[in-house]
């Protein structure tokens, strides 16, 4: 079994961090925070969408959140350039967003109705958002990292997972990141997010209710059907003793990937060791293909976790990775125009089986 080891520090205006690694006794949870940051952003609130009936953040804070800054937020603090790291060096960092869509409260707040009634509903926007920093190393990327990095990352969302599913406020945590200009990151340090969704999500609650059709009608679980459709298909494009990674065969993306473990876990927080070790070097052989898809352009994605509920449904959900990504082609991308936006009416640029092909290809450089 791989171990970690987790110190948690405080931020100045009273936020919290926790560094993951690898060792005991780094010390840096130590490190105080010297800013002079005022008082913690909340997030504001979640408004109800009688149409769509869905729940909406409404964060007007957000929009003084950093955007390509000077000196990078997420770079270990050094001497006079304080950052939201104090200390001077990290593996895995994970802090709470200073600028959050969920949370800010400090202790958990109160879950949004269970009933609706009339048009205007709101309520606060409980939860919690972090950020998840991979490396203090400013210029690489998480393909960059070691397998045993990737696991330590993967280790701290099932921590983070788990202490967050027992907040109270929190019905939903999904564990993501976004890479490239493409899809609109200005922060380029390696990173990605976690949000403690007060509510279930629409897109959790549609494959939920799948799910429970699909077994009432089969007696099947509809994921583990899903994946022995896919296994030794077309589409596959990596897979090892515990995962697969496939472009699914109604891909809505130019470039899409699911990588499901080969046995039913809810979350993170329930994936056994050897999975996480087992991952690790499939996610990187993964993304490495998707750069290398098109030689000399690193293929923008976005890529995030699918965890079961913490409550109600929980039983119909599955954990896996979605990544997907815009790139339709070189120097090409994809805008989701009025069908994909308004209609919800989604057209495939390439074809699944043509994107999954040209992520089954060889590297010519042999980089895989």
């Amino acid at each position: 079994m791989s171990a970690f080891h987790m110190e948690t520090g405080g931020l100045a205006d009273g936020r919290q961090i926790h560094y993951f690694n690898t060792a005991p006794g780094a010390g840096r949870a130590s490190f105080a925070d010297k800013r002079d940051l005022g008082g913690r952003v909340s997030a504001g609130e979640i408004r109800y969408d009688v149409l769509r009936d869905e729940w909406v953040a409404v964060s007007a804070g957000r929009s003084d959140r950093p955007t390509l800054p000077v000196a990078c937020p997420l770079c270990p603090s050094d001497g006079e350039e304080l950052t939201e790291i104090p200390a001077p060096g990290y593996e895995v960092a994970v802090f709470e967003n200073r600028f959050p869509s969920f949370g800010g409260f400090g202790e958990p707040g109160p879950l949004p109705p269970a009933e609706v009634t009339g048009m205007e509903n709101a309520a606060p926007a409980s939860g919690r958002c972090e950020v998840v920093c991979f490396s203090d190393d400013h210029d690489s990327s998480l393909a960059d990292l070691s397998p045993e990095r990737v696991a330590l990352i993967v280790r701290a969302l099932a921590q983070r997972t788990a202490d967050l599913s027992a907040r109270g406020d929190v019905a939903q945590v999904f564990c993501f990141e976004n890479r490239g200009v493409e899809i609109g990151v200005t922060l380029h340090h390696p990173h990605g997010q976690i949000y403690g969704y007060p509510y279930v999500t629409p897109q959790t609650r549609k494959h939920l209710d799948a799910n429970k059709r699909h077994r009432a009608a089969t007696g099947r679980d509809l994921f583990d059907d899903i994946l022995e459709s896919e296994r030794g298909g077309p589409r596959v494009i990596a897979e090892n003793e515990h995962w697969i990674a496939f472009t699914p065969y109604a891909a809505r993306w130019p470039f899409e990937v699911h990588l499901y473990p080969d046995r039913r876990f809810a979350d993170l927080a329930e994936l056994p060791e050897e999975y996480i070790d087992s991952f690790a070097p499939l996610y990187l052989e993964v993304l490495k293909r998707c750069d290398n898809a098109y030689p000399g352009e690193q293929m923008p994605y976005m890529a995030g976790w699918h965890q079961a509920p913490v409550g109600e449904g929980r039983e119909f959900g599955r954990l896996r990775l979605e990544l997907v990504s815009i790139r339709r082609g070189p120097g090409k991308v994809k805008f989701l125009a009025s069908s994909e936006s308004v209609m919800g009416g989604w057209v495939h640029d390439l074809g699944p089986e043509t994107s999954a092909a040209l992520l089954q290809k060889d590297s010519p450089k042999g980089a895989l």
